[in-house]
């Protein structure tokens, strides 16, 4: 059995919050917590966001657990439910069986991947973009993408070492504050290979696949066979009989 079809009848774990950046600490904690993988994040608007996990029923209820006390730690946790054998009709209709396939057939890879992360949220544009400026300023840190999740909620998300990670969102935070509102804040050491595959990550920063090389190649037309016209001058006009 390959792994699609081991996913496809595994339990499904879901855990809520009203925060982007609480949703990746969420999503963190449970993959780390037992052995499920990591389908995605929803995001339905006015900043909920949901979390979706696979694997077996034991491990996704620890999963869930895990997910839930991280979440309901910073005052996010909106809900959190297990669903031990969700049919094939909930495959369908939701995006849980579009996100596997997505999942078996994911060859995503960043310059950036395996960095620690940091994810600033606020709450109004200006806020996040001053709160990015100051973080790049204050540290050698990449911003790699920024998400929305409506209610106005914006989150800058930077790469780079724990320790610069670190200083940027001290800088960040402080900036944010100055700008507008600051709605949340996270630092993650060490994402997993699940949650940095789910992340938005700019275009420039993907690594490109090599490409085979491609040599111009030029095809001669064969030759056609010339044919030789008569000389028109030179012929006579025959004779006509008296």
């Amino acid at each position: 059995m390959n792994r699609l079809e081991s996913l496809k009848q595994s339990a499904l774990g879901m855990v809520s919050t009203r925060s982007f950046p609480a949703i990746i600490d969420t999503a963190d904690a449970m993959v780390k917590a037992s052995g499920v993988v990591l389908v995605g994040i929803e995001k339905i608007g006015s900043g909920y966001c949901t979390t979706l996990v696979r694997g077996r029923i034991a491990d996704i209820r620890l999963a869930v657990e895990a997910g839930a006390r991280k979440a309901e730690k910073s005052g996010m946790l909106v809900s959190s439910s297990v669903i031990p054998r969700p049919l094939p009709n909930l495959e369908v209709i939701f995006p849980i069986g579009s996100r596997l396939i997505e999942l078996a057939q994911q060859n995503r890879h960043s310059r950036v991947s395996k960095q620690a992360l940091g994810l600033l949220e606020t709450r109004g544009f200006p806020a996040m973009v001053g709160a990015a400026d100051a973080m790049l300023k204050s540290a050698e840190v990449e911003l790699t993408a920024f998400e929305t999740v409506g209610d106005g909620l914006c989150t800058a998300i930077i790469r780079g070492s724990v320790a610069d990670v670190a200083v940027a969102v001290q800088a960040g935070v402080y900036e944010a504050k100055r700008i507008g509102e600051l709605n949340a804040v996270t630092v993650i050491p060490r994402p997993l290979d699940d949650l940095d595959q789910i992340l938005p990550v700019a275009s420039c920063l993907l690594e490109e696949q090599p490409q085979p090389l491609q040599l111009p190649i030029t095809v001669k037309e064969a030759s056609k066979e010339l044919v030789k016209l008569p000389d028109l001058e030179n012929l006579s006009t025959p004779n006509k009989e008296k």
